[in-house]
């Protein structure tokens, strides 16, 4: 009787999952996302645990402000990882409203945002893709997302995600709410907190607003301090006051953690604001203006953040 050879415990499967694990953890350490890094590296197969896996690594200051047990935060890790290698260049090939598969039976992701310009960004379920591609190697693709996909309540099944077809396409959207933006609320609070012109224009565009952006979840706006700006024409005014609002919700510390020199688009159609950091003073600045009072006003739907002075909307459309 033959004695059969010892079986290697590391099958060579095994061994590639370990060193993708390893190898995409250290690209997250540096871009900042260490918790997944970490959970990545000590766990492997709760997110590389079939033949393709894309993982949307939350940021660390979302992840510092999650507390739940194990199994919550299992199912969590799960929702944020598919079964398929997407890197951006495929994301980017699909439709709006398509639906992603997840680790989570019949739980799904939807991308709700598709900009096709040549700075090309995505949001799944309404969060932004804020570093694409942090990690594209044989199988796996990484991408880091600034916030989790899901609200989580252990008093239900916590994640309440888009129902998709078996086509993968969007039959309803329970995670989507019309007119969340408490518009009325933030022109009281602008007007009471000193930003009285920014207030009366916001005002008197909303109704614009409103019939472009129906579905808008959350809001966030650059506040300048009072100006001239408010006696522009009113075409100039309508576009002066979009610039200053993005359509999802940015804190300080979300822009902070943002790529050098990212650009996010605002409610003006093809335009976009751009975030820079002063070298000696780390302070924030948006297209070259300042951010004087960060978060200065906040709930969960939008932030305000004071700016030192208004956009200059020249007539190219150039925002600075």
């Amino acid at each position: 009787m033959k004695n059969s050879a010892p079986k290697n415990p590391l099958q060579p499967g095994h061994t590639i999952k370990h060193d993708l694990a390893l190898n995409a953890s250290r690209a997250l350490r540096i871009h900042g996302f260490n918790a997944i890094a970490t959970l990545l590296q000590i766990s492997p197969e709760l997110f590389l645990s079939g033949p393709e896996s894309t993982i949307f690594a939350i940021q660390d200051s979302a992840m510092s402000n999650v507390s739940v047990p194990p199994w919550v935060m299992k199912q969590l890790l799960q929702y944020h990882t598919s079964p398929s290698k997407l890197p951006m260049q495929e994301l980017m090939k699909k439709p709006h409203g398509s639906c992603l598969t997840t680790l989570v039976y019949d739980k799904n992701l939807m991308i709700t945002t598709k900009n096709d310009t040549k700075m090309g960004s995505i949001e799944i379920n309404s969060v932004l893709i804020s570093h694409p591609d942090i990690f594209l190697e044989g199988p796996v693709s990484v991408h880091g997302v600034l916030r989790p996909f899901s609200d989580i309540d252990q008093d239900w099944n916590f994640i309440q995600s888009p129902v998709c077809n078996s086509n993968q396409t969007l039959v309803s959207n329970p995670i989507e709410r019309r007119n969340m933006v408490e518009w009325a609320r933030i022109v009281q609070l602008l007007s009471s907190n000193g930003f009285v012109s920014f207030a009366i224009g916001l005002h008197s565009v909303l109704n614009g607003i409103l019939q472009d952006y129906p579905d808008l979840g959350s809001v966030t706006i650059f506040a300048p301090p009072n100006s001239g700006f408010i006696s522009s024409p009113w075409p100039l005014l309508y576009k002066i006051v979009r610039s200053h609002i993005l359509p999802n919700m940015f804190t300080y510390l979300d822009l902070t953690s943002l790529p050098k020199n990212n650009s996010l688009r605002n409610l003006v159609p093809g335009e976009h604001l751009q975030i820079s950091k002063n070298k000696l003073s780390r302070v924030l600045a948006v297209s070259g203006v300042e951010i004087t009072l960060p978060d200065i006003l906040s709930s969960k739907k939008f932030v305000i953040h004071g700016i030192s002075r208004a956009f200059e909307v020249h007539s190219d459309g150039f925002i600075s």
